[in-house]
């Protein structure tokens, strides 16, 4: 393939609600985008599903805008995919199961029961993925014990991306960086792994194809879609971290929209000794560590729907909250309102305020939620910058349009916080990997930084005694969930 064929590098995001399609030049200029949102129910208490048909529909409508006939043959389309989520498939390639999304909370009495085993602590430093109901594995193991039926009819257990491109060629493949979210794939091996299988009671014949993140397969047949080269790509965490441009040493990207991440690139594979973190395959030797959190912004849109109901707009709050002293006076909030993966994994823990008083005001309450959110993002970090020295923050998402949000970032975790921010992180990832397989020297990612903010030393104790207290209330607490 030659590299002077291509002009429009189309990332296709398949999200949680939404696919987007964008389509970018070699430089990362956004030549066109599209985007076709779908829903998600909850047919029972803390289950989370997807049609996985209405997200076909979306894949297909998005990628028809951005690459119509006019420019498929300067085209080429590249994934970047949700992780965490399973389909189980029959042998016709019909779904028995609804898509199971990552936010599904179903297996959580069968990861409580495995994970303090030697079992649970073995499949973590084999696969990198901690147990916790999040994970294929144990959507697998959940769907064995209390759907029988449906397990002993399944022909392969797949992802969104998986059966995305099933539709398109008829075959069940998957990328090393989706498999190495799954809790399924040793990576020291790169193989599915074999105590995983055995303990699932499933086969390896069961699972997609493994391929690199930068596999090539050109659609000619199937007229439902593009006739383009498709690169498999990869998930859309470690994406965000090549999108943003994260990915030197001593770079840390941290991310927060509805829900948030903290994240490095390391060259090696590594696993916590107390199983706090993730770790997911990028490119060879390069790996993404870290740890994802339910409860990011969305903690804040709850905080102003449903407690506050105030007349006052919560930006007008969080002017009022960014006057008041560190602590909120003495107002502590653990965010834990949807459960949460990093870096406690414990999806029955729950929200907490600690110490309100009749002086406490709204602008208090709302002040003591970010903090909350950044703090137990810091316990994340934390563990990251045990392994590697850490000079720089790359910040994104949407909380990164607010300076006292940043300015929280830099303060509690004594950083630098830069804003790494780009049009659409996951997609110029997905296009930039591409590139990479096109060996085309505009995959080596530039992005341009804005803003920065300096941590200010003088409150730095402060933090610290804070982000103590934190995690002191919630070892205290985390039995009584």
């Amino acid at each position: 393939m030659e590299e002077v064929l291509y002009e429009y590098f189309v990332g296709i995001d398949v999200g949680t609600t939404t696919t987007k399609a964008v389509a970018f030049d070699k430089n990362g200029n956004v030549l066109s985008q599209f985007s076709s949102g779908y829903g998600m129910t909850h047919p029972h208490p803390n289950w989370s599903e997807q049609n996985p048909e209405e997200i076909y529909a979306a894949f297909q409508k998005s990628l028809g805008v951005i690459v119509p006939p006019s420019v498929a043959a300067k085209s080429i389309v590249s994934f970047s995919s949700a992780m965490h989520g399973l389909i189980a498939i029959d042998a016709d390639g019909k779904p028995l199961t609804n898509l199971i999304l990552w936010a599904d909370n179903r297996a959580t009495e069968l990861a409580n029961r495995l994970k303090p085993t030697d079992l649970g602590q073995e499949l973590y430093h084999r696969t990198g993925i901690p147990i916790h109901p999040f994970s294929v594995f144990s959507k697998i193991l959940w769907l064995k014990e209390n759907e029988p039926e449906i397990f002993s009819k399944t022909y392969k257990f797949i992802g969104i991306k998986e059966y995305l491109w099933f539709r398109l060629f008829g075959e069940y493949t998957i990328d090393y960086s989706l498999a190495s979210g799954s809790g399924l794939f040793n990576f020291r091996e790169s193989t599915w792994d074999t105590l995983v299988l055995e303990t699932l009671g499933i086969s390896e014949e069961q699972l997609p194809r493994l391929v690199s993140t930068t596999h090539i397969q050109k659609n000619d047949t199937n007229s439902n879609l593009p006739l383009v080269n498709y690169v498999i790509g990869a998930g859309d965490g470690p994406l965000a971290n090549l999108g943003s441009g994260a990915m030197k040493p001593g770079q840390m990207a941290f991310t927060m929209g509805t829900s948030g991440a903290v994240r490095m690139c390391v060259t090696q594979p590594y696993t916590d000794p107390k199983m706090r973190t993730f770790n997911f395959f990028l490119f060879e030797n390069q790996y993404i560590i870290g740890g994802a959190t339910n409860n990011g912004g969305i903690v804040l849109q709850w905080l102003e729907e449903q407690i506050l109901n105030s007349k006052n707009p919560i930006s007008k709050l969080i002017e009022e909250a960014q006057k008041l002293e560190i602590g909120s006076e003495n107002l502590l909030f653990l965010p834990y309102i949807l459960g949460e993966r990093a870096p406690v994994w414990n999806a029955e823990a729950r929200g907490v305020f600690f110490g309100l008083s009749i002086t406490h005001t709204q602008a208090h309450i709302v002040r003591a939620v970010m903090e909350g959110l950044i703090l137990n993002m810091y316990s994340i970090g934390k563990i990251l910058m045990e392994q590697q020295q850490i000079h720089e923050i790359c910040a994104s998402g949407g909380f990164a349009k607010s300076d006292f949000w940043l300015q929280l970032v830099a303060d509690i975790f004594q950083k630098k916080v830069v804003i790494c921010e780009t049009v659409e992180g996951s997609a110029w990832g997905a296009a930039l990997v591409a590139m990479k397989a096109l060996n085309m020297q505009e995959a080596v990612n530039t992005v341009t930084k804005g803003k920065e903010f300096l941590p200010n030393t003088a409150v730095a104790e402060r933090y610290t005694q804070l982000h103590q207290k934190f995690e002191r209330l919630y070892d205290k607490l985390k039995d009584e969930f």
